[in-house]
């Protein structure tokens, strides 16, 4: 009986392919291969394409656990946010995952649900699997986490929220100056009968409170709100837009909670004959991409997700590193005026 190969073309279960292997044929050191997987910022351009592309030919796998065994480092980190339904959080986490990759860190994400409780949760199954870093999104979290962060020491950046209560690192904007800016600038174009449609998001109920507040000091003193416990879609902005009408209100203006409510509640005028802008303006939050291309395009508050995304990478990279950096970083928002108001 002929003896088996020692070495093949790495598709044996007896005999996978190894670091040494990949080397050899791509013809360069151990250390190369090493740094285009794992680091490949360290690495130029064309040998890293070039090594990259033996391992995918030769099928080669990584041994991820020993490296982190050996280096203390998982080169892993994961993003924690409410959905993965809502675009607006997409783009941002794309942002970081692409920024991410480019230094050889894989990302993780786990959608919450909007709930600290939830969040909680996942955080414990994710603490597991030894993550290099963290990305939260918001500042509203459980004693519980913010105790067991502080006591593992990780680096900890919180997305989308700018709080006094910093776990370790912020990256995002103020909700209540959204609020007041909202109000301040519709106000000065004359709308008096408001009426705020959306989720039950903490963050949006935040830019919320701030706008009646803001409106209160205006001499505006009634502000109807139409708020549900459910994730953010065109269904709500309808039926918030419906209920409103049903009620026997006629608001001004409508500020939602995201731009996919707005976008309901455009369509909800559009079902009863009500004329966008000239008898009812409706604002969004977030500046998806169809929302420029409704009929009539639609207003919104504007925070540059991908912007943001960046900035958090950026951010929890240095935090890696070593560096120390701004503890908070303000990315700002801007209100976009289009055909809706």
């Amino acid at each position: 009986m002929a003896r088996k190969s020692g070495r093949n073309d790495g598709n044996s279960a007896e005999s996978p392919v190894t670091i040494k292997d990949v080397a050899l044929k791509a013809g360069v050191s151990v250390m190369t291969v090493s740094r285009a997987i794992k680091r490949p910022e360290l690495v130029n351009e064309v040998t890293r394409e070039h090594v990259l592309e033996i391992v995918r030919s030769m099928g080669y796998v990584p041994n991820i656990m020993a490296g982190a065994l050996a280096t203390r480092k998982s080169r892993l980190v994961s993003i924690l946010l409410p959905t993965i339904a809502n675009s607006i959080y997409s783009i941002a986490v794309q942002s970081i995952i692409n920024r991410l990759s480019a230094f050889g860190y894989q990302s993780l994400v786990g959608p919450t649900g909007y709930s600290p409780e939830n969040e909680e949760i996942l955080l414990d199954a994710i603490l597991g699997r030894r993550p290099d870093g963290i990305v939260l999104t918001g500042t509203l979290h459980t004693a519980q986490i913010r105790s067991r962060l502080a006591s593992i020491g990780i680096p900890v950046v919180e997305a989308w929220d700018l709080s006094d209560d910093l776990l370790d690192t912020q990256v995002g904007f103020s909700h209540e100056k959204v609020g007041v800016a909202v109000a301040d600038h519709f106000h000065a174009k004359g709308y008096r009968r408001w009426a705020v449609v959306g989720i039950d998001d903490p963050r949006a109920m935040r830019r919320c409170r701030s706008l009646i507040s803001r409106l209160h000091e205006l001499n505006i003193g009634d502000v109807h709100q139409e708020i549900f416990a459910t994730e953010a879609t065109w269904e709500v902005g309808r039926a918030g837009l419906a209920k409103l009408l049903n009620d026997g209100m006629h608001p001004e203006i409508v500020f939602c909670s995201s731009d996919t409510v707005a976008l309901g509640v455009l369509a909800e005028a559009a079902s009863h004959g009500i004329s966008v802008p000239d008898d009812l303006a409706v604002l969004g939050f977030g500046n998806i991409t169809n929302g420029q291309f409704a009929y009539p395009a639609l207003s919104t508050v504007s925070v540059n997700a991908q912007e943001m995304g960046y900035q958090v990478a950026e951010a929890l990279l240095r935090r890696l590193d070593g560096v120390k950096g701004d503890n908070q970083i303000d990315t700002g928002f801007e209100i976009i005026e289009r055909g809706s108001t």
